[in-house]
């Protein structure tokens, strides 16, 4: 049964914690709780939330219904020598259930651990980080439409995941559906993916070697470097990386480069390119530098941070103003990776 809350607070609700209220707040564990919701609440407007570690509220009030999922179940659904099908609650928090997967020796997300949020927003969010995306290890989603209040498993293929994009998150379904469960495929042999060159070097700097390196050493190490670039959200709010690494064309890097030579890029096809989003924006004097109450994190340029106090505008104030900076120096549109509500 769906539990419901007036006027409720969601400032943990949401890591920049900014002061927002809801004028109702429900948690449900099952579909048919969503389903009885839909019947008692019809025709508002209810957004899906989890720990909120993507989104800025824009506004002091959500006048409308704020769901957050209370399903902590898992189910082994299927093994093999090889790998394992795991049936996961949307409502477990992340990281605790990336040290549960490797406590019984079920690997592919050490390289994501530490990142704030819940699993069913892992398959919204398409989280990556370290060479790592959560999407490829998503077999299937269950969620309920809250227009219809009909019960839809997606399979990986429906979900259309892209870099930090899924189908959840096109502009026709936002914040339509609410997760119930989320699908793992994960594997049984550990094999450390050392794709991102800042992982690699921390390895090497500690002297262990790709083949005696163990996953909960990995996970160690991906908690000791992920501490020295993004602030705990408990002492400083922030929503991690705000924007997207823009992908361009390589005719546009080449242009980009008559007057900035060493910007960094990564390839990602034949005529494609990832540009860092955090080298522009430090290279443009931002990193530690604030507006107010919010800024850009000291450490790392990609952070934009609460420093204590901000509301919404506050932070969308310093977003617009390095957008604005990058776009005239670089020719580039950086987009958020968070989510505004308004």
């Amino acid at each position: 049964m769906f539990q419901l809350t007036a006027n409720h607070s969601l400032r943990k609700h949401n890591t920049f914690g900014i002061e927002c209220h809801a004028a109702t707040f429900a948690t449900y564990e099952v579909a048919s709780d969503v389903q009885q919701l839909l019947q008692a609440f019809p025709g508002t407007r209810y957004l899906p939330i989890g720990m909120g570690s993507n989104l800025l509220f824009l506004a002091p009030r959500f006048e409308g219904v704020v769901l957050h999922c209370e399903n902590r179940q898992w189910q082994l659904l299927e093994e093999s020598d090889t790998e394992v099908l795991l049936r996961v609650g949307a409502g477990w928090n992340w990281d605790e259930f990336v040290r549960h997967t490797l406590h019984h020796g079920w690997y592919g997300l050490e390289n994501l651990s530490y990142i704030p949020g819940e699993t069913g927003a892992s398959a919204v969010q398409n989280v990556g980080a370290f060479g790592v995306e959560a999407g490829e290890r998503v077999a299937a989603v269950e969620a309920v439409d809250l227009r219809t209040g009909v019960l839809r498993r997606f399979t990986h293929e429906e979900l259309q995941f892209a870099y930090r994009d899924s189908f959840f998150k096109h502009p026709d379904e936002a914040r339509q559906w609410a997760i119930v469960w989320v699908t793992y495929r994960l594997d049984k042999t550990f094999t450390p993916n050392l794709s991102y060159a800042g992982v690699a070097r921390e390895v090497e700097r500690r002297g262990v070697s790709a083949a005696s390196l163990t996953a909960q050493e990995m996970r160690e190490l991906i908690i000791d470097v992920r501490r020295g670039k993004l602030p705990d959200p408990a002492e400083i709010g922030s929503a991690g990386s705000f924007f997207k690494n823009p992908i361009v064309s390589v005719e546009k890097l080449e242009e980009i480069k008559q007057s900035h030579p060493g910007i960094v890029h990564f390839p990602v096809s034949r005529d494609k390119v990832k540009l860092s989003a955090g080298w522009m924006i430090d290279r443009l004097g931002w990193r530690g530098r604030s507006m107010g109450p919010a800024g850009v994190y000291e450490r790392q340029a990609l952070v934009i941070v609460n420093h204590g106090g901000a509301v919404g505008t506050d932070v969308l104030n310093v977003c617009r103003a390095v957008q604005h900076d990058v776009f005239k120096a670089y020719g580039v549109q950086l987009e958020p990776e968070v989510n505004f509500i308004e």
